[in-house]
């Protein structure tokens, strides 16, 4: 009963015409919330909108309720899909009184459905994935990003504050200007201002955004890089059809070759032993001479 449910569920979500439609669905919810956010039109029209709403709830839970029951004969890797889970929330969600009551979070709920527009793109979904594998090394660069802005800034209050204290009256004030600073927004005011005080300040200014916008953002970049190769890998992965070969890598194999076995060896002396045995009975015919002529009787007339 279970592998009948699956086998027909599976028949219709994996159809091209089913992603096709459901993509649709996602963008034409998120057309109906831009359109909503007219409050004239959305004031005359609240009863067609709401109807509308409905039937895009209903479709999508029908969605969810055919995902489902294409795994109903493995429930556990349903669960295991992200994203499985992540439709699963939105559209449970919507069904809860508490969220159902507040406009604000329904339509933040109505607004997440336009993220599952990634699930029928990979192009996109990669660029999530990767964003995503990226978060631990973004956090790195955060925490090293704040010391160098805390460092910086109350260097700035200790030799500026008293000449501009608009910019570096307190360590709040500090830190917002060099934060600016990092996407070099207004650093030749900042600059300017700072030789009218010191010709020292240009050092101060060179380093910082020698450190923050140009070691900093290119270390960012490389972990967002390396994270998104790794999203195309493990999407190449997804994608690639079981019992699929794995493509050979550059990378020496670590484990070490097999040692022949008895049978093999004993096997490659007897070939051996039986091609020197014909290399031997080849050289011994081309030495040996050919028999000689019969001789002729002379007492014997010819004929």
């Amino acid at each position: 009963m279970q592998h009948d449910l699956a086998e027909r569920c599976r028949a219709i979500t994996g159809t091209r015409w089913f992603s096709v439609a459901v993509l649709a669905l996602i963008l034409a919810n998120a057309l109906v919330l831009g359109v909503e956010t007219y409050t004239g039109f959305a004031a005359r029209r609240h009863d067609e909108l709401k109807l509308v709403e409905h039937c895009f709830l209903a479709a999508f839970t029908l969605e969810i309720l055919l995902r489902a029951g294409a795994h109903a004969d493995r429930p556990r890797d349903f669960l295991r899909d992200p994203w499985n889970l992540f439709d699963l929330a939105v559209v449970l969600c919507a069904f809860l009184p508490v969220i159902r009551e507040n406009a604000t979070v329904l339509r933040l709920l109505r607004l997440a459905r336009v993220l599952r527009a990634a699930r029928f793109l990979p192009q996109l979904r990669i660029v999530l994935v990767a964003v995503a594998r990226s978060l631990p090394g973004t956090v790195s660069f955060l925490l090293v990003g704040a010391l160098l802005l805390y460092v910086y800034a109350m260097v700035g209050w200790l030799f500026f504050a008293a000449e501009d204290p608009e910019h570096y009256g307190s360590l709040g004030r500090a830190v917002l200007t060099l934060f600016l600073l990092m996407t070099l927004d207004g650093l030749g005011d900042a600059v300017r201002a700072g030789l009218e005080i010191s010709r020292w300040s240009i050092a101060y200014y060179a380093s910082y955004v020698l450190l923050g916008s140009f070691v900093l953002v290119n270390v960012l970049i490389g972990v967002v890089l390396t994270s998104l190769e790794e999203a195309r890998d493990m999407e190449r992965d997804l994608e690639a059809p079981p019992g699929a070969p794995v493509p050979p890598t550059s990378q020496p194999s670590s484990q070490p070759p097999s040692q022949p076995t008895s049978q093999e060896v004993l096997h490659a002396r007897v070939v051996a032993a039986r091609r020197a045995l014909a290399d031997l009975e080849r050289s011994l015919a081309e030495l040996t001479p050919p028999p000689p002529a019969p001789e002729r009787d002379p007492a014997r007339p010819s004929r």
